[in-house]
């Protein structure tokens, strides 16, 4: 594992929560998940079984990508100005599939099957949003 990405990939993380693109906590990942906001779901590699269960519910019959990551609670936490955090959902398309393809430079052959379907899936909501958008007229 090579520590500076695995400190971008940390710093990606730490960027989508204080861009208001990400859910922590059990409370806060549930209710992504439940709404349909969630596009990835990040366990940390300690987490325990009852909140790797919980993530499991919490998924059950979605399209939500679910990953444990080689990155601890503490540091998952300390990325995002906590003491600890299990797991984390970011919300927005483009940071999810940013997220993945630093994960997939960071464990080879691991993510990169999660990085090429969330990519797949960021270009399609783009192509959508740019569809239903009116465009503007110029006078």
């Amino acid at each position: 594992m090579k520590p500076d990405l695995k400190e971008d990939f940390l710093r990606l993380l730490g960027l989508a929560k204080r861009a208001g693109r990400a859910e922590l906590g059990e409370d806060g990942v549930g209710s992504a998940a439940q709404s349909g906001k969630a596009r990835v779901i990040f366990l940390a590699s300690d987490a325990a079984d009852n909140s790797a269960r919980r993530v499991r519910n919490f998924t059950e019959g979605t399209h939500i990508t679910v990953l444990s990551i080689p990155v601890s609670k503490e540091e998952l936490g300390a990325a995002c100005g906590r003491g600890v955090c299990a797991m984390l959902a970011i919300t927005e398309s483009g940071l999810a599939a940013a997220a993945v393809s630093k994960l997939a430079l960071l464990c080879p052959g691991t993510y990169d099957e999660a990085a090429r379907i969330l990519q797949e899936k960021d270009v399609r909501i783009r192509q959508r949003r740019g569809k239903k958008r009116p465009r503007k007229q110029s006078l």
